[in-house]
């Protein structure tokens, strides 16, 4: 029997799911991933991240809003995302993805930019109680910093730091180790030091797939069986803490 755990952020709303995406659920399902949070990045995918989770109970809805959104030529319809989120967050289990990435975003003035938008995202999350799932891809301190404050963060496909990292986690926030820590050195540290009980596990798909291709949650299993060699645990115990941590998160 597949150990039970959960994909802590994919988007299986995207595109790339559009020919078989009801395989893909199902596939995840018969592989062990019970339940896959889904969170969208911007007003099309918010509705669809929703829309997909009233149609299938394994799924979880987050709703955010991308980094990108604000530095890119649709940045006029920020306002308008930030207002779906305020107004849409009761259905969903957190807000985000949101943040900052400043390995894409290089110029300092569209890095504020960013900035000013991630602080009304984390002030929508904070006065809806919700956790905050955050993007902050080489901008995890700054990130930390502006929303550490609030009860319940995850740092979504976590890639910063050691030091960064224990920061999140002396703080009482959550790791989420993508299946990049399947073949990346730097994520196999992260998953060797984060503290268990601080530990979420995800695919992030369609991206970052531990196999030939497009990713999906099912492939979580290859996570799964290279943390617990990692942290010298069992398969079944990495699922089932991992899944636990996730409920506590996200309040699920």
């Amino acid at each position: 029997m597949s150990p039970y755990f959960i994909d802590s952020h994919c988007h299986l709303d995207f595109s790339k799911f559009n020919k078989d995406r009801e395989e893909v659920i199902l596939r995840a399902q018969e592989a062990g991933a019970g339940e896959m949070i889904n969170s969208g990045v911007d007003l099309k995918t918010n509705f669809s991240t929703l829309e997909l989770a009233k149609t299938h109970y394994c799924i979880h809805p987050t709703i955010g809003l991308s980094p990108m959104l604000a530095t890119n030529p649709d940045k006029d319809r920020v306002p308008e995302v930030l207002s779906q989120l305020d107004e849409y967050a009761p259905q969903a289990i957190g807000i985000g993805e949101a943040g900052m990435d400043y390995y894409h975003c290089t110029d300092e003035t569209l890095r504020k930019k960013q900035r000013e938008v991630f602080k009304q995202v984390i002030t929508i999350a904070e006065n809806h109680a919700k956790p905050l799932v955050i993007h902050g891809r080489d901008a995890e301190d700054e990130a930390l910093a502006m929303a550490g404050h609030l009860d319940t963060v995850i740092f979504h496909c976590y890639g910063g730091s050691l030091e960064t990292m224990k920061k999140i986690t002396d703080a009482g926030h959550y790791i989420s180790i993508p299946t990049l820590v399947c073949f990346s050195s730097h994520h196999k540290e992260i998953a060797a030091t984060v503290p268990e009980e601080l530990m979420l596990i995800e695919t992030d798909s369609p991206y970052l797939s531990p196999r030939k291709g497009r990713n999906e949650p099912k492939f979580l299993v290859d996570s799964i069986n290279t943390i617990a060699e990692i942290k010298d645990m069992e398969p079944a115990d990495v699922a089932e803490i991992t899944r636990k941590n996730t409920y506590n998160a996200f309040k699920i």
